[in-house]
């Protein structure tokens, strides 16, 4: 496998019509930099995902021992090198179905630990909550593309998945995220239809999904989870991380009374 000299980062990010402050102006181009010297030694971006879990899980355990300073630098190393990964995989034409749903389900269990680690018993129900945020995210991204004819994701470059372990990563995945994709997606779609009727237009669907809310949940992405955490955890203020996500998902739901009046307005008009 030849290594690119220096691949623009246009090239291994992934095109999202919103963008994530920390992730394109921080973590992104650091991750960059790193792309030749582990495309020339070969690295298969699949170990990246387990090693950075293994970063996040001993910050986890860093952090439940009154940890601050070494956690916090974990995280972000964490966040650098979770950012890395799929841009190897970009750049070097390693992209797999198994690596998707492998990142997905170790940065799930990461978050678990993390907000265990935080606030005990209640991290779980508050890695769901978590959960739910990025939920929100991914959906809204999908109902822009959808609602603009665009391709959501792009086909993986390698089809050389083990079945067993395809198996059983999207058996973990129809278990936890599926349900979330469609209890939120039923309620957006059934606001949707409140406001526009059962039969909505391109253009109602279009004044629904408007750019700027896929940039507001963009911010709210993991790379900005985790820096902001880290922020918490060297202020020695870590709870107050646990205490931001009720309001962020507070901030979301009145993006959403907000969206759901441009289509009202756009209905009224009877464009």
């Amino acid at each position: 496998m030849s290594a690119p000299s220096s691949p623009p980062l246009a090239q291994t990010r992934k095109a999202r019509p919103g963008i994530e402050w920390a992730a394109e102006r921080l973590f992104r181009p650091l991750a960059q930099r790193l792309i030749p010297p582990f495309a020339e030694r070969g690295v298969n971006p699949a170990y990246l995902v387990l090693f950075h879990t293994a970063l996040g899980l001993y910050a986890a355990h860093s952090i439940r021992r009154g940890g601050r300073l070494t956690p916090a630098l974990l995280l972000q190393v964490k966040t650098v090198l979770d950012n890395l990964d799929g841009q190897l995989a970009r750049a070097t034409g390693q992209t797999t179905e198994t690596g998707r749903y492998l990142d997905t389900e170790m940065d799930l269990v990461v978050n678990a630990a993390l907000n265990v680690a935080l606030v005990g018993r209640w991290g779980l129900p508050l890695t769901l909550l978590q959960s739910l945020i990025l939920t929100v995210d991914y959906l809204w991204e999908r109902d822009y593309r959808a609602a603009r004819g665009e391709e959501f994701r792009a086909a993986p470059a390698q089809n050389t998945d083990n079945p067993h372990l395809l198996a059983a990563l999207k058996a973990v995945y129809a278990a936890y995220f599926v349900p979330q994709e469609k209890l939120l997606g039923a309620v957006f779609e059934r606001r949707l239809n409140a406001h526009a009727g059962p039969t909505p237009t391109q253009t109602q669907r279009v004044a629904y999904t408007p750019q700027p809310i896929t940039g507001l949940a963009a911010n709210l992405g993991l790379s900005t989870q985790l820096l902001a955490l880290g922020a918490c955890l060297l202020l020695g203020k870590p709870r107050l991380y646990a205490a931001s996500l009720p309001v962020q998902a507070a901030v979301l739901l009145g993006v959403q009374l907000w969206r759901e009046g441009r289509v009202e307005r756009t209905t009224e008009r009877g464009v």
